[in-house]
């Protein structure tokens, strides 16, 4: 087909305003998919993402339209949401020449609309601004086309209007996703009939059968199936076991040509070769890799092991897999005296940490221990050497630092203007730094303020969330770092120190903190056949403890019947041969702590 009716474009938006909704419309409507085949969140292929309602992977769908006399083909990106995935986001976005900017006509623009606008406009794409759920009983249509034109500084009467959920306005918005967004520019003169070319990998999978698929952006000429191939960065050769495209599901076709968006299957079943913004060009004559992406960069870290040391291989080839689908994850091996052998694996954010944790235990049937989740800290010890500590149990004694450095984060937070009040001290509770507070729209404030990325940790988005009663919304970037004056807070129970419950706190904190896990942990933890205690430990002493009681077997019944006959002394002979046997045990003793406790402890004290 022509370069000339393909549109590349992406649906940007924040979580929850209609993106995945809108897509299902526009599927539906362009008879991408048959009617009797079509199923909300059609593009969301994990069960995960249809439980929460989320969209945690970007998906590529292509669909013709037909206007004019002309056929045109669409390559829509769906994109998540939600602030963990944003770099998901960047990698859709340098591989479209447009964006609808979607925005809630019930809620208004929020901060994560704002930081995935910003980073459209640095790609130079055409933004299309778009009004959903407008046939919601709550949509203040109007309000909200002035915010949107404010933003944009554009007229309010070109801002479309759309509900995803009754399929009004989305022809109209099809045929204006053609008219503004231009076809794709080609980079080089590259006739299809040379046996040259160049694609941007943009995402990757697995499969067992077929090794790594590629989602690739093709730039310039033509790839066909069985033509020798090559990985410009990695220096990798394969040839194309298959082409195709996204109608949404995996369709081969003969090639896929210089402006589309398609898949290619390498047959490669090592992990480590494919990588996001890597180049494919033609072996023979290979042309000069495109400008990829930056790697991205863990902000959170947790370790994670096996319940069982015998599945230890099966996590380390579980973490692979997951690896080769979600390369914006790192994991490396090492090693706990209590814990064995496991991973310290480094996530984009909490709600990151919870989907691949959840994906080992779901699709790999894998029984797991998850760390408290930390950050990165640097610190400089009294013998003058700097470390850079990754695991809060690695945290060194508080006798042995001289200075502690952590990262900060810049935020924006989105609040109706009469919640800033009931913000503000818990703003300050949280350590953060305000540095301007001004009005956003009607009747909401935009804050902007720094503060430490550990305290943004700590149940940081729920509790603004419970605040503000679900009104605010909230942005963040990776600032520098800043001084702090934190310790390190062991959980030990039943005198063994838990390496898992480990953290670092701030130090005037650490009372408070170390009574909220010992209670939390002693409401979750099953009881046992003996007595012990749950302590919190830091500098240097106990500073909060619980005693779990024993589960007490009565041994003075034998089946139904009481003992009975003979003097008192029967019975103090059991009751004493009960305790001895408990002591035994207490002296002995080893809590076997689930899985499901680690997952609770993680998800009660952290967003």
């Amino acid at each position: 087909m022509d370069i000339k009716f393909i549109r590349n474009f992406s649906i940007i938006a924040h979580i929850d305003h209609g993106k995945s909704t809108l897509a299902d419309r526009m599927i539906e409507i362009t008879g991408t998919i048959e009617k009797r085949k079509m199923k909300d969140q059609v593009l969301d292929s994990m069960d995960l993402e249809r439980e929460r309602g989320i969209t945690i992977k970007m998906q590529p769908v292509r669909m013709e339209y037909k206007m004019g006399n002309e056929n045109y083909i669409l390559n829509l990106i769906d994109t998540p949401g939600h602030i963990d995935f944003s770099y998901e986001v960047s990698r859709a976005l340098k591989a479209v020449e447009g964006s609808i900017l979607l925005v809630d006509a019930t809620q208004g623009v929020q901060a994560q609309t704002l930081t995935t606008l910003q980073m459209a406009r640095d790609l130079g794409l055409v933004i299309i601004p778009v009004l959903s759920k407008i046939d919601s009983p709550l949509a203040r249509v109007e309000e909200i086309k002035m915010e949107v034109a404010l933003l944009l500084d554009i007229d309010p009467e070109t801002i479309l209007l759309v509900s995803g959920k009754t399929g009004e306005g989305v022809k109209s918005l099809l045929e204006e996703t053609i008219k503004k967004i231009p076809y794709p520019r080609l980079e080089n003169d590259v006739s299809l009939s040379t046996n040259t070319g160049r694609a941007l990998v943009f995402d990757f999978k697995y499969d067992n059968h077929r090794g790594v698929i590629v989602y690739v952006r093709a730039i310039d000429g033509r790839f066909k199936k069985g033509e020798s191939l090559l990985f410009a960065v990695s220096s990798e050769k394969f040839i194309a076991l298959e082409v195709g495209i996204f109608s949404p599901e995996e369709e081969a076709r003969e090639f896929i040509s210089n402006g589309e968006i398609g898949y290619i299957v390498t047959g490669i079943k090592k992990p480590g070769i494919a990588s996001v913004g890597d180049t494919i060009t033609y072996l023979k004559k290979p042309m000069k890799a495109l400008p990829g992406y930056m790697n991205p960069r863990p902000v959170v870290w947790a370790s994670v092991y096996p319940e069982s040391q015998d599945d230890f291989p099966n996590l380390k080839q579980a973490l692979g897999r997951l690896r080769l689908s979600d390369s914006s994850f790192s994991f490396e091996e090492e090693s706990s005296g209590s814990l064995g052998r496991g991973f310290r694996c480094g996530f984009l954010g909490m709600l990151h940490l919870e989907i691949i944790t959840e994906r080992l235990s779901r699709e790999f049937n894998l029984q797991l221990i998850v760390t408290m989740p930390s950050i990165t800290y640097k610190v400089l010890l009294r013998s003058g050497k700097e470390e850079i500590i990754y695991s809060p149990h690695l945290f060194p004694d508080d006798g042995n630092i001289v200075k502690v450095y952590e990262p900060w984060v810049n935020v924006k937070i989105i609040t109706p203007s009469i919640y800033l009040s009931y913000l503000m001290p818990f703003l300050y509770d949280h350590e953060a730094l305000i540095k301007t507070t001004e009005n956003f729209g009607d009747n909401r404030s935009s804050i902007d303020l720094e503060m430490p990325l550990r305290e943004l940790m700590r149940n940081f988005f729920d509790d603004m969330k419970s605040i503000t009663s679900g009104y605010s919304s909230i942005s963040y970037e990776l600032g520098e770092y800043k001084g702090a004056d934190v310790v390190r807070l062991d959980i030990i129970v039943a005198d063994e120190p838990m390496v898992a419950f480990c953290r670092v706190v701030s130090r005037r904190k650490v009372a408070e903190e170390a009574k909220a896990q010992v209670e939390k942990l002693k409401d979750i933890i099953p009881r046992q056949q003996f007595a012990f205690k749950i302590q919190g430990k830091a500098l240097g002493r106990i500073i909060s403890s619980e005693s779990v009681s024993a589960f007490r077997k009565d041994v003075l019944m034998h089946g139904s019947k009481v003992v009975g006959g003979g003097d008192i002394s029967r019975k103090k002979k059991l009751l004493e041969k009960q305790k001895k046997g408990k002591k035994r045990m207490q002296s002995n003793a080893k809590i076997n702590i689930s899985h499901d406790v680690f997952l609770k402890m993680m998800r009660s004290s952290n967003n």
